[in-house]
């Protein structure tokens, strides 16, 4: 406790608790808005399979399995992780039974390997994509032609900047913030969105460049497995890219709705602030994929961090109604810690006097109840 301060601060006002908690908030929203774009995709090819559309072409398949692949490799580990994050936020309390995080863990762990493993998935994902990478280099206009309906179309404009480039340095981005950046430049979301689109881009081009060089020496076998780090990064990429995007344009639909949309100008101002948050803290999490495809250099590096620092003093004051938006029940959550009257040390207690080894006293002991 600070003792010259009339109040001590609480808990999420430490920066450290910010950076760990408030993206995987932004996060939840993100993956939200994702999911309602994917299942649009799956419920459009599905009715016009039924109806025996000759449209859905196995580019069309190959990108909805692209993308669900990166997305599941990558949102589920990022939950995971954030799981165990929220965790340690809690100190020793998260490491209770009755915090409830113990059981939701154990729970989830599952999710980074059943339907998919989560270090597999990026291989599949890469296949696809770089057949985009071929056709792009074969200039062929009716070939691409077959990419626009897909969400893997965003790629084609500067893959085709950055063949046309060329240069020393092939994977080199065709898009910088400018040398004269402020902090407000990132706080941009379009711009920030080009930059993860050019960071996708360069990666999956490093892993084409890769491939390419390592047949010549080696078997097709150990090249494959040579360019697997590169390819887990170009699918992380992929991903994150698609997570922003569909956050973003889920946002744009519903301001587009007006008084037809379940969200107010107020809601998507504070979803807005978590789009921002979190294009931020995956730029500072991934840096060195930035700084890799020059698109930063590091006298960028304090400018994007201070927007990060802005970032989260903007959010922070919505931070419990967006966690309170989602409704979840006491009952749902089986936390002591997340209770909605925030009561937490009696609902501690009372966890401990349920437990049966504290029911009655046992050889030697003393009970609770």
């Amino acid at each position: 406790r600070d003792t010259n301060a009339p109040n001590e601060f609480q808990v999420l006002d430490y920066r450290q608790q910010q950076y760990r908690l408030l993206p995987l908030l932004a996060a939840s929203y993100a993956i939200f808005f994702t999911g309602k774009h994917v299942l649009a995709r799956l419920k459009d090819i599905e009715n016009q399979l039924v109806s025996g559309a000759s449209s859905i072409t196995k580019t069309v398949v190959g990108d909805i399995h692209a993308t669900t692949s990166a997305l599941k490799s990558y949102a589920t580990t990022f939950t995971a992780d954030g799981i165990e994050d929220c965790r340690k936020a809690c100190g020793g309390h998260g490491f209770l039974v009755c915090s409830g995080l113990v059981e939701l863990s154990n729970t989830y762990l599952q999710s980074c390997t059943v339907e998919g493993d989560n270090q597999m998935l990026p291989q599949q994902v890469v296949k696809v994509l770089l057949k985009l990478v071929a056709a792009v280099q074969s200039g062929d206009e009716s070939l691409l032609k077959e990419y626009e309906m897909t969400d893997m179309n965003y790629l084609v404009d500067p893959l085709k900047a950055l063949m046309e480039k060329g240069g020393d340095v092939p994977t080199k981005s065709t898009f910088a913030f400018p040398s004269d950046a402020t902090a407000e430049n990132f706080m941009d979301v379009p711009t920030l969105l080009a930059a993860f689109q050019h960071r996708s881009a360069c990666l999956l081009l490093d892993v084409a460049m890769q491939l390419q060089s390592s047949m010549g020496t080696s078997s097709a076998q150990q090249a494959w497995n040579d360019a697997l780090l590169a390819m887990a990064r170009a699918s992380r990429a992929h991903a994150s890219y698609l997570l922003l995007r569909d956050f973003f344009n889920g946002l744009r639909d519903e301001k587009q709705k007006g008084k037809g949309s379940c969200l107010g100008p107020e809601e998507v101002t504070v979803l807005s602030q978590c789009l921002t948050l979190l294009a931020l803290y995956w730029m500072d999490k991934f840096l060195q994929d930035f700084l890799q495809i020059q698109c930063l250099s590091s006298s960028h590096i304090p400018l994007m961090r201070k927007a990060l620092l802005d970032a989260m003093t903007t959010l922070r004051p919505s931070a419990v109604g967006l966690c309170d938006a989602r409704d979840f029940s006491d009952f749902r959550l089986k936390s002591a810690l997340g209770k909605y009257d925030g009561d937490v040390y009696p609902a501690i207690m009372e966890a401990a006097r349920r437990d049966p080894l504290n029911t009655e006293a046992g050889e030697g002991g003393v009970g609770l109840g």
